[in-house]
C-alpha cells in the first residue's frame, strides 16, 4: 500500500515537475548583416515569388516534361522517402510521452504440487520532469519540417533543371535552323561566284573561300546536332524515361514577363526551401542542446505491475492476485564526462548550423541580385542583336547586288554574310539567356509557393 501511496504522490506532483519552463523556445537569431544591402534600390517585390511553375512555364510540351519528372525522378522520390522517415521519427517521439506496457509470464515446474505460474501486465512511465522528451519531440518536428523543405528544394531544382534543359534545346534548335538556312545562302553565293568567275569578274580563290566558309557552317551544324542529342539524353535521364518523346516548341514562341522588379524582402528569401531547411536544422540543434542539458537532471520513472499467480498446476486457476507500483529517481553523478561532451557537441553543432543558415540567407539574396542583373544585361544585348541583324541583312543584300552589278570585292559579301550568321546565332543565345535568367530568378526566389 505504501508503494501505491508513493505512486499517487508522484502523480500529483507531475504538473509541478513539468520541464516546459526550464527551457526557452527557439527564436530566429540575428542575421548579422544589413538585409537592405541585399536588394536593388527603388524597387518592389518580384511577383515571380508567388507564381507556381505552371503559371510561369506555359509551354505545353515543357509542362508535360515537368509533370513526368515530378512523378518519376529518382532524387525527388528519395527526398519523399526521407520525409516519411522523419515522419516516423516524429511519431515515435510523440509516443514517448506515453507509458510502455508489456505482458510477462513465468513459471517453474517441480515435483508434486510445487508447480508455480504467474502472469500479468507491467508498465513503466518516465516522467518528463525536466523537458528531455519535450525537447526530443520539438527536435523531431524540426527534422520533419527540414525534410519537407529539402523535398521542396529538390523539386524546385528539378523544375528549374528541366526548364533550363528544355529551353537549351530550343536555343540549339534555333541555332541549327539558322545554320541550315545559312548553308542554303552559301550554296547560292557559290553559284553566283562561279557564274562571275565564268564571266571573268572574279577568280577561283573567291569560289574556294566561299566553299570553305560553307564547310565551316556545315561543321557547326554537325556540332549542334551532337549537342542536341546529348541534351535530349540528359533530359531523358532526369525524367527516368529512356524512350521519352522529345517533341517541343520553338524558341520564338516563348513568352515571359517583360518586366521584373527587384528588392526582395528578407522574409521572402527565408521562404526559399533550402533556407527553410537550414533554419529547421538550426532549430533541431537548438533543441538538441536542451536535450543534452536535461541529461544533467534526475530522471524519474514510475513503474508497476499486476497479475496473478497459481501453484495449483493450472494456469487458468489463480490462487492469488498481485499488484505493486514504485517510483525511482536516478541522479547523474559521474558519467565519465559523457554528458558534458554531449552538451559541448550540441553547442558546436548549433553554431555550425547558425553559420550555415546565415550563409544560405546571404547566398539567396546574392542569387536574386545576380539573376536580375543577368536578365537586364541579356535584354540589353538582345535589343542590340536585333538592331545589328537588321543592319547586317541590309548590308548583305546591298553587297550582293553590288557584287553582281559592279566591281565590288567578293570579300565584302563573304564578310557581311559571316557577320550576319554570327549575329543571328548570338541573338538566339541572348534570347535563351533572357529566359535562363528568368528561370534563375524563379529558382532563387524558392521556385514559387
Amino acid at each position: 500500500m505504501n508503494r501505491l501511496h508513493i505512486f499517487s504522490a508522484l502523480t500529483l506532483l507531475l504538473p509541478l515537475l513539468s520541464g516546459c519552463g526550464l527551457y526557452s523556445g527557439y527564436e530566429r537569431p540575428a542575421i548579422g548583416y544589413d538585409a537592405e544591402h541585399m536588394c536593388l534600390p527603388d524597387s518592389v517585390c518580384s511577383p515571380l515569388a508567388a507564381m507556381s511553375w505552371r503559371e510561369l512555364f506555359t509551354d505545353e510540351y515543357l509542362s508535360a516534361w515537368i509533370d513526368s519528372g515530378l512523378n518519376s525522378n529518382t532524387d525527388l522520390r528519395i527526398a519523399a522517402l526521407k520525409v516519411e522517415e522523419a515522419r516516423a521519427t516524429l511519431s515515435a517521439s510523440r509516443l514517448a510521452f506515453l507509458p510502455s506496457v508489456s505482458m510477462g509470464a513465468d513459471g517453474s515446474v517441480g515435483s508434486g504440487s510445487s508447480d508455480r505460474f504467474s502472469i500479468g501486465p507491467s508498465a513503466s512511465w518516465e516522467i518528463d520532469a525536466f523537458g528531455k522528451q519535450r525537447n526530443l519531440k520539438m527536435g523531431a518536428e524540426a527534422s520533419w519540417f527540414a525534410s519537407q523543405a529539402y523535398r521542396q528544394a529538390v523539386q524546385s531544382q528539378l523544375v528549374a533543371t528541366i526548364a533550363d534543359g528544355y529551353y537549351t534545346l530550343l536555343m540549339l534548335d534555333e541555332q541549327l535552323s539558322i545554320s541550315e538556312r545559312t548553308l542554303t545562302t552559301w550554296d547560292e553565293n557559290i553559284r553566283v561566284l562561279q557564274a562571275l568567275k565564268r564571266a571573268g569578274r572574279t577568280n577561283e580563290a573567291a569560289v574556294l573561300q566561299a566553299r570553305a566558309n560553307r564547310m565551316r557552317v556545315e561543321s557547326s551544324t554537325l556540332t549542334l546536332r551532337n549537342q542536341i542529342a546529348e541534351q535530349e539524353n540528359a533530359i531523358r535521364s532526369l525524367l527516368l524515361d529512356p524512350d521519352a518523346d522529345m517533341a517541343r516548341g520553338s524558341l520564338r514562341e516563348q513568352s515571359f514577363p517583360e518586366s521584373l522588379s527587384a528588392g526582395i524582402p528578407i522574409d521572402l528569401l527565408s521562404n526559399r526551401p533550402d533556407v527553410r531547411e537550414a533554419e529547421y536544422r538550426l532549430q533541431k540543434s537548438f533543441y538538441d542542446i536542451n536535450v543534452a542539458r536535461a541529461a544533467f537532471y534526475p530522471s524519474i520513472t514510475l513503474s508497476g505491475n499486476a497479475g496473478w499467480t497459481t501453484s495449483s498446476g493450472s494456469v487458468g486457476n489463480p490462487s492469488s492476485w498481485i499488484a505493486n507500483a514504485l517510483g525511482s529517481v536516478v541522479v547523474p553523478i559521474f558519467n565519465r564526462g559523457t554528458n558534458k561532451a554531449n552538451l559541448d557537441i550540441a553547442r558546436a553543432r548549433y553554431e555550425e548550423n547558425l553559420l550555415d543558415f546565415q550563409q544560405k540567407l546571404l547566398d539567396a539574396g546574392m542569387e536574386v541580385n545576380n539573376a536580375l542583373i543577368a536578365w537586364q544585361t541579356a535584354n540589353g544585348r538582345l535589343a542590340l542583336d536585333r538592331k545589328q541583324i537588321v543592319a547586317l541583312k541590309g548590308a548583305v543584300h546591298n553587297t550582293r547586288l553590288l557584287m553582281r552589278n559592279t566591281t565590288t570585292n567578293y570579300l565584302e559579301v563573304l564578310t557581311a554574310q559571316q557577320r550576319l550568321l554570327e549575329a543571328e546565332l548570338s541573338e538566339a543565345s541572348d534570347r535563351f539567356d533572357v529566359i535562363r535568367s528568368v528561370i534563375s530568378l524563379y529558382h532563387a526566389l524558392g521556385g514559387g509557393r
